[in-house]
């Protein structure tokens, strides 16, 4: 009998049997509860596998390895759209391709499922092409579990949302000007010029020996290695009547091996080439890299890579103007995907000196070194050279791994932007400790200090370390010293003044400061920690050593007080930036004395400038020599520093600097032609 049938028969006697079918009804309600479990669990895992595919497709869309679509789209919808598998693929590859999609990505994704159990997946897409960033593209299409595959309903809206049937793509670039870079009278520095594209086109090249006689030629004659020819003649895209495009030829090109052809091609072009590379820097083709630091950039086109086209590329760069349509088959328009008008780049005017920069590269003939040419009541940076250097052309139009190589290899580093590096200026530096020590009171211009031999420590607690100087004089004062640059005499008055007063002295020049510059460069340093901890330290910075470092822009900002009764004037390299300047980093009194001292260093016969000393001119000079050695007593490599300034008229002073000049000659040895052009054309 039944349990209903137990209840009615002893409902008299006892509520047990009451019990007996209440737990009779629990027990059944246990076996409800594990089934709704299951049934929960089981939406749970075909929730899962519907996302999984969701997601796989998306990666695959993001990756653009649209063959791999077919194995997750249901193919009866791709059938029912008019496509088969084939079709689809050669679709995607198409149009993506054609829009030179790059960096696509997904965003918002759900996948939900519904009261009829269909799953519903939605999106939106993020990619760029050569108009910049297209964005928010919005999809929604339908997954189907259909026997243990979670299939996706396609149609040719997952192309793109307003697509139908056989739509296709089409698009058309306006390319946007790249603005140019000139130079304080207009003249280019990075400029937009036509020249001569050479290539090959492959059927004219004959076959067997004399088609790898023609690509020797072409070789030979355009600098392309034969392996980058045959390389680029195996492409995909290249029919026997296709020109192939290898290199640019920067001189007019007036015959050609067999099989050689040239056309039209406008390029960024540097007319400076080497002398100022460093600066002016160059541009390269935009890369997935940029793009992922720059969602905004185009996925075609050029980026300035290094220097100024770098440090100015997005006003440079401009928008490439054009637009993305979809159309029928028949070629009727059906709606814009992207539409964006061109707006070329801007002119950037910089400080520089087109002549003055190519007098400072060319004094250094390929010795390692830099020179800085600054207008010292306007802060304008007229020259910035950097040597050895290499030619930003072939870095901006494809340069050969034969050129790249020697560059990368070279022990002096061409690449490196050395007026932008920080080195110990060395006895330059003895301008500033003399102002310090003027205005602190402890440096008294005509005191005469006995100072024998060519070595000197103030007390045995310095050990075996000397202080050493090059000429033997004594008695010495402030003009002596800097005439004859005495390392001993700037320990000695370093010393006197004291860590605080000469620190003191030395923050209200530019130390630590990161300048408002469109060239990088770390602040300058007065020593690695906040205190010198060591009175041979102290010593030693007091004439340009220690652990100073200053890069020679830098150097040539802060020797501006030499030349404006105190007040430092910053470096600018935008022709119409407002100089900004620093009130009384020395007092009048001290500029002008040091100053005046220094004119010596060029007037006397036996000052060590007197090679420019000009009767017609007035020339305050101080070269510097700073050691980078292991240990005292040993022959270690010197830079040579020259700082020369403007006294006739205030105009001009360079920061000139030789790497190694046991080797490669002194800074002022090289620099008379820079310093004579100077003094004739900068008033």
């Amino acid at each position: 009998m039944g349990d209903w049938e137990v209840e009615r028969r002893n409902q008299k006697k006892s509520n047990k049997p009451v019990l007996l079918a209440i737990g009779g009804i629990v027990a059944v309600g246990v076996l409800a509860g594990g089934y709704f479990a299951y049934s929960t669990w089981q939406k749970t895992q075909e929730l899962n596998n519907a996302e999984k595919s969701a997601k796989t497709f998306l990666s695959y869309f993001s990756k653009q390895e649209f063959d791999k679509f077919p194995e997750l789209l249901n193919e009866g919808s791709v059938k029912e759209s008019g496509y088969d598998n084939a079709k689809l693929v050669e679709k995607y590859q198409t149009i993506f391709s054609g829009i030179q999609a790059e960096g696509i990505k997904s965003k918002e994704v759900k996948v939900t499922k519904d009261k009829k159990g269909q799953f519903t997946f939605t999106y939106k897409l993020d990619m760029t092409t050569p108009l910049g960033n297209l964005k928010d593209l919005t999809y929604k299409t339908t997954i189907k579990k259909t026997s243990d595959r979670y299939e996706i309903d396609w149609a040719p809206n997952l192309i793109f949302p307003e697509m139908t049937g056989q739509d296709k793509v089409t698009m058309g670039i306006d390319p946007a000007n790249r603005g140019e870079i000139v130079d304080r009278n207009g003249e280019g520095l990075a400029v937009n010029q036509a020249f001569d594209q050479v290539g090959i086109v492959p059927g004219k090249l004959g076959e067997g020996q004399e088609k790898t006689n023609n690509i020797k030629a072409f070789s030979e004659q355009f600098k392309v290695s034969i392996e980058d020819i045959e390389q680029k003649l195996k492409q995909e895209w290249v029919k026997p009547d296709s020109f192939v495009p290898l290199a640019i030829s920067f001189d007019p090109v007036t015959t050609f091996p067999q099989g050689a052809a040239s056309q039209d091609a406008m390029v960024r072009y540097y007319p400076l080439k080497e002398a100022a590379a460093q600066l002016v820097g160059y541009v390269g083709t935009i890369t997935a890299e940029d793009i992922e630091k720059d969602p905004s950039l185009s996925s075609t086109g050029v980026i300035g890579k290094v220097g100024l086209e770098q440090a100015y590329d997005k006003q440079l760069r401009g928008q490439d103007g054009g637009n993305i349509t979809i159309i029928d088959d028949k070629g009727e328009f059906r709606s814009v995907l992207q539409k964006v008008a061109k707006k070329d780049g801007d002119k950037i005017q910089i400080a520089i000196d087109k002549n003055v920069q190519s007098q400072a590269y060319t004094i250094f003939n390929n010795r390692p070194g830099s020179a800085v040419v600054m207008d010292p009541q306007q802060g304008d940076l007229l020259a910035a050279a950097s040597s050895p250097s290499f030619d930003p052309n072939k870095m901006a139009n494809g340069i050969s791994q034969v050129d790249y190589d020697a560059y990368a290899n070279n022990e002096n580093l061409p690449f490196m932007a050395r007026f932008a590096t920080g080195y110990a200026p060395g006895s330059t530096f003895k301008t500033i400790t003399g102002g310090i020590g003027l205005d602190a009171g402890t440096l008294k211009p005509d005191e005469e200090i006995e100072i024998n031999g060519l070595k000197w420590q103030k007390d045995a607690s310095w050990g075996d370390y000397f202080v050493t100087r090059v000429k033997e004089a004594s008695p010495v004062n402030l003009r002596t010293a800097l005439v004859n640059s005495d390392n001993i005499y700037f320990a000695q008055q370093t010393l006197r003044m004291g860590e605080e007063t000469f620190r003191k002295g030395l923050d209200k020049f530019i130390f630590g400061e990161k300048l408002d510059l469109a060239i990088p460069m770390n602040p300058a340093q007065i020593s690695n920690e906040d205190k010198f901890n060591s009175e041979i330290l102290l010593a030693d910075t007091g004439y340009g050593q220690g652990q100073l470092l200053v890069t020679p822009i830098q150097q040539a900002a802060m020797y501006t007080v030499f030349q404006n009764e105190g007040k430092l004037v910053y470096p600018k390299i935008e022709l119409s930036k407002e100089t900004k300047t620093k009130e009384n980093a020395i007092s009048s009194n001290a500029a002008n004395t040091i100053v005046t001292d220094l004119l010596g260093s060029v007037e006397d016969e036996t000052g060590y400038v007197h090679n420019m000393y000009n009767p017609d001119f007035s020339l305050a000079a101080k070269t510097g020599t700073a050691e980078i050695k292991d240990k005292q007593d040993t022959v270690g490599k010197e830079n040579s520093f020259l700082l020369a300034m403007d006294r006739s008229h205030n105009k001009f002073s360079a920061m000139i600097m030789v790497e190694d000049s046991r080797k490669n000659d002194t800074a002022t040895n090289i620099s008379k032609t820079l310093i004579d052009y100077l003094e004739a054309n900068i008033k």
